[in-house]
């Protein structure tokens, strides 16, 4: 039951905070900004539990549709059910760990953006409101966290507009463009691709991202995204199967030792 429940918080997923905290960071690196390298572990640490919590949380709500979407059948609580009461003791426990711990040793700031984080995810997930299951979903799930998990490390940086807001805005379509082609959502995919290649052009264009950024923050997960662009037209399993192991593990160990690079040498 406990491994279940520490499957559930799909660990390996904290790649997207990785992801978010090294862009934050390698602003920092390239202003020469001081700061106290443990205090953003810590929040790169609390952020990533946050989210395991509200993963579970989504899994339990979507146990009935996952069982009958063989893309989600090795999810925690398809394989092995688990009673509800004790689910939602675990995930409340993790959450109020974390705020917990953050209000004590972290800028209050850090703590409002993970309330936001927490009432984003609830709204994208409880009924009634259920925004997953509306024309919204695209706009509340990962790009609105994208632009969340950037701030929460930027605060923790000294400066939430550390970050561009060109930048924030490129997280966010980026992050609409990547739930498209999950959702297999093509002519919306390929509309929002021409978006972001034209938001990226300009980015670079005006200085507010280098060369060396472009480099470590867009090209690893642009490549491991590309069989899931492929995967909206043939083998889909397959190719799913290859772009989440790309990101959710070869990205994820590059942005780490990426982060301690930059935090420590």
């Amino acid at each position: 039951m406990i491994l279940t429940l520490i499957k559930s918080t799909r660990l390996s997923w904290a790649a997207k905070n990785v992801h978010m905290y090294l862009l934050a960071i390698t602003y920092a690196y390239v202003y020469q900004i001081s700061f106290n390298p443990l205090k953003v572990i810590e929040g790169l640490i609390l952020v990533s539990v946050l989210w395991g919590a509200l993963y579970s949380l989504n899994d339990l709500t979507d146990i009935e549709i996952d069982k009958k979407d063989r893309k989600k059948s090795n999810r925690a609580f398809v394989q092995q059910p688990i009673d509800n009461k004790i689910v939602l003791i675990f995930i409340v426990f993790l959450i109020f760990s974390v705020f917990a711990i953050s209000l004590a040793n972290l800028n209050p700031l850090f703590t409002i953006i993970m309330l936001l984080m927490v009432i984003n995810q609830l709204l994208y997930t409880l009924p009634p409101i259920r925004l997953k299951d509306t024309f919204l979903a695209p706009f509340t799930s990962t790009a609105t966290n994208n632009v969340l998990r950037v701030a929460s490390c930027s605060i923790l940086l000294g400066n939430i507009l550390l970050v561009p807001v060109s930048v924030y805005l490129l997280m966010f379509v980026v992050g609409m463009g990547t739930y498209m082609m999950y959702k297999e959502k093509k002519k919306l995919m390929h509309g929002i691709s021409v978006v972001s290649c034209i938001l990226m052009a300009y980015i670079l264009l005006m200085g507010d991202m280098n060369i060396m950024q472009f480099l470590i923050i867009i090209v690893p997960p642009f490549l491991a995204t590309i069989p899931l662009y492929l995967s909206n037209f043939f083998a889909q399993d397959q190719l799913i199967k290859q772009a989440d192991f790309l990101y959710h593990k070869v990205v994820f160990i590059f942005y780490i030792v990426c982060i301690v690079v930059l935090l420590f040498f």
